[in-house]
């Protein structure tokens, strides 16, 4: 099975007109949101701002345990084409990313799951594809967006850019794909002025098992993959009990299920939701361990 290079970054994908009503309701949606919240709070609390959360997009879904606290982070990518040949790809990016305080894998078994909404972010920007052969594709792309932390009542303005190139070698039973990622993120908090920002050099192998079945109409691939974070400024994690954990380097291993088209919800009414890769990842280093979920190309 080959990868999909101009599908393995979306989660959702949508039309033009879906897309469009769908960011209006959100942004009819968030004013009352932030309405209702401000109006319970005077001021902003003197809590340490985890504002780590401004960087959800750019960590990935999943569960991030510390020696302090446990959360999760669940990402949602929004996104179309806005211009489509065979040497390069235009899109439009808008990922939505939801934190929830205090949460771990240990509630999952009892069904258990978050209650409320700790933190929100939206980071709408470009992202260009250069298909420069059936083998390498070069990637670039800028974000502008914004964050807010419920708890806190305080909020964020996220920027980022990267590169990234993939490079598809050796045997096509195998279809491995070498990942090599550099990109920057940043944000601004009204809590004190605060900035921070971190760079990461991310690079990984996504490879096949050379084995395949067939679901329904479906070609279903199990894959593995292994990749390593290497942060140029060390990444904090804000911690409310103990010392802030900063991470420098993190490894990762995981699985997924690639499947040869993209699966939608169409029975339960989402039919505008479509994955075309599903699986688990575990991360760790620098005092950092994730459990991440994975419903996109995992590097």
């Amino acid at each position: 099975m080959v990868i999909n290079q101009r599908r393995h970054h979306s989660l959702v994908g949508l039309s033009s007109c879906r897309f469009l009503r769908l960011t209006l309701l959100v942004l009819l949606i968030l004013p009352s949101i932030f309405t209702n919240h401000y109006a319970v709070a005077e001021e902003i609390t003197s809590e340490p701002d985890a504002s780590h959360y401004a960087f959800a997009n750019y960590l990935g879904s999943g569960i991030y345990r510390t020696s302090g606290q446990s959360a999760a982070v669940v990402n949602i990518p929004l996104g179309f084409d806005l211009e489509e040949s065979d040497e390069h790809l235009l899109k439009l990016r808008l990922t939505a990313s939801l934190g929830f305080f205090d949460y771990s894998f240990n509630d999952l078994p009892g069904g258990s799951f978050p209650k409320s909404v700790g933190t929100l972010t939206l980071t709408p920007g470009i992202e260009y594809h250069w298909l420069v052969d059936d083998q390498l594709t070069l990637e670039s792309y800028v974000d502008l967006g914004y964050g807010h932390n419920f708890s806190t009542h305080s909020h964020v303005g996220i920027y980022s850019t990267g590169l990234s190139s993939l490079y598809r070698f050796g045997s096509a039973a195998y279809s491995p794909v070498w990942v090599n990622r550099l990109y920057y993120a940043g944000y601004k908090s009204n809590q004190n002025d605060s900035t921070e920002g971190y760079s990461v050099l991310k690079t990984g192998v996504d490879f096949a098992l050379n084995y395949d079945w067939q679901w329904d109409d479906i070609r279903v691939e199990p894959r593995l993959f292994v990749a390593g974070h290497w942060y140029f400024n060390q990444l904090k994690f804000v911690s409310p009990v103990g010392k802030n954990v900063l991470t420098s380097y993190t490894y990762e291993v995981g699985s997924t299920l690639a499947f040869s088209k993209p699966i939608n919800f169409s029975a339960i009414g989402l039919d505008s939701v479509e994955i075309d890769h599903i699986g688990l990842s575990y991360q760790v280093g620098g005092g950092l361990k994730v459990w991440r979920l994975i419903f996109e190309f995992p590097l």
